[in-house]
């Protein structure tokens, strides 16, 4: 009777275990991995998120600055018209007798009047200055929101990272790849927007050369 080849069975298993462990081995590293670079992501987002929102801050309380300085160059205008209306009030009988007024009265009416001009244009270029600060606060506010969503979907995606470690869950990865990856499509959204805005910003504020 001829011999039947031996299996060496034990060693069949500790390989096939061996090879079991390795795979997963493998599985943990890249979910460590990409958990650690989104996780990286997310704190570079969270604070882009606090630097837009204090410096949107700054400027809302700007905007409050320069409405309070131009309400008191309205009163200020509001001051000089009534000296001015006083003027005229006191030409009035000078003009009814069909005499010319004080020399000194028609000066002080030509002041008043061109004062109170000064006024009202310092006064609306503060308004204007009140109404960028106010536009570009919104701007940074909305930039905001959207670094928020893009740290709230780094977190999900970071949650599922570890979900899929402990199951050893390929589908939960992939589901926390793709929340990560949109997580990115927000935030290098924000930052091309933000980009826009600071080159826009800059191009205001740089004055133009005089026409020679």
């Amino acid at each position: 009777m001829p011999e039947t080849p031996e299996v060496e069975t034990d060693r069949l298993r500790e390989a096939v275990q061996e090879e079991l462990e390795r795979e997963r081995g493998v599985f943990l590293r890249r979910i460590a991995l990409t958990t650690a670079v989104l996780a990286a992501v997310a704190a570079i987002a969270a604070l882009k998120a606090g630097s837009t929102a204090n410096e949107a801050l700054v400027l809302k309380t700007e905007a409050a600055r320069l409405q309070a300085e131009a309400s008191d160059q309205w009163a200020y205008y509001q001051a000089k018209g009534i000296k001015l209306a006083v003027a005229q009030a006191a030409e009035a009988p000078w003009r009814s007798l069909g005499k010319s007024p004080p020399a000194d009265l028609i000066e002080k009416e030509q002041r008043y009047a061109a004062e109170q001009e000064e006024v009202k244009a310092k006064a609306e270029t503060l308004e204007r200055e009140r109404d960028a600060r106010s536009r570009e606060a919104d701007h940074l506010l909305h930039q905001h929101h959207g670094f928020a969503n893009s740290v709230a979907l780094f977190q999900v995606a970071i949650a599922l990272g570890a979900l899929a470690a402990l199951t050893r869950n390929h589908a939960v990865w992939v589901a926390s790849l793709s929340l990560g990856g949109a997580g990115i499509a927000f935030f290098t959204a924000q930052l091309l927007s933000q980009n826009d805005c600071s080159l826009e910003s800059r191009s205001r504020n740089t004055p133009s050369r005089p026409e020679p």
